[in-house]
């Protein structure tokens, strides 16, 4: 899980900061601290190539964008991600129903014993949806668990995936990267219309073809990757592509 934290207070930003990273460390080593920072346009540069799954976010920023503008542009870019408000300012509170932005918490800055443990809770309630979401969402995530490391992968950046050299693996090729995990094909078979068993080594995204070669039973992925098409599994081929096309407006 990545997160994000936005304070413009140095003090109380290194505090949030420092509290949270410690306790992950020890709970937590996979929770990754993407950025800390005082300025919303930092936050706003980052979401534009990335995302995160965590936002921690004060409320008054001292920019021209406040926390809840800040926030509203995060859900724009991602519906899923948990948005932790941590504010002075406890009258603010209904603004983030005017809003609309589903905050998952609501933390007022007090002694810090209690802030503390405010944030260390909702660190937690956030890190079990994180869990969850692959679940939660079942038709547009595949939840790839790497020891300890969970990622929750859309279906859209996934091209295909295929057996591995190593026994008893599987190799995902997506678009942020290659991934081998624990697994059989047969498994995967039934995980969304748009994937197909194209050949006993791959199953392919059909949202992810450029080009079919019949003769020499080959595809091109839109990575530029070539997959392999078996005799059996050609004659259904274009019809699983139509059919999905057809059902999702291609």
């Amino acid at each position: 899980m990545k997160v994000i934290i936005c304070e413009d207070d140095a003090a109380q930003l290194e505090y949030i900061y420092s509290k949270l990273r410690k306790y992950a460390l020890i709970q937590y080593p996979s929770i990754k601290f993407a950025l800390a920072t005082s300025s919303p346009e930092d936050v706003l540069t980052y979401i534009e190539h990335d995302r995160a799954d965590c936002y921690f976010l004060d409320i008054e920023l001292g920019s021209s964008l406040t926390g809840l503008e800040l926030a509203s542009n995060i859900r724009e870019h991602d519906p899923q991600a948990s948005i932790i408000f941590v504010t002075t300012h406890a009258e603010m509170l209904q603004l983030t129903f005017t809003y609309k932005l589903a905050a998952l918490d609501f933390i007022v800055k007090r002694e810090k014993v209690e802030l503390t443990h405010q944030l260390i809770t909702a660190l937690e309630v956030a890190y079990q949806k994180y869990k969850q979401l692959g679940h939660v969402d079942e038709g547009h995530y595949f939840q790839l668990k790497i020891g300890e490391l969970i990622k929750n992968i859309p279906y859209e950046e996934i091209y295909f995936f295929a057996t591995s050299s190593q026994v008893h693996k599987i190799e995902l090729h997506t678009k942020k990267g290659h991934y081998e995990f624990y697994g059989k094909l047969k498994e995967l078979e039934s995980l969304d219309s748009r994937f197909y068993r194209c050949h006993k080594s791959y199953i392919i995204n059909l949202q992810h073809v450029r080009e079919i070669n019949k003769k020499d039973r080959t595809l091109t992925m839109t990575s530029g990757e070539i997959c392999y098409i078996s005799f059996r599994a050609s004659r259904g081929l274009q019809v699983k592509m139509d059919e999905w096309g057809s059902s999702n407006g291609v």
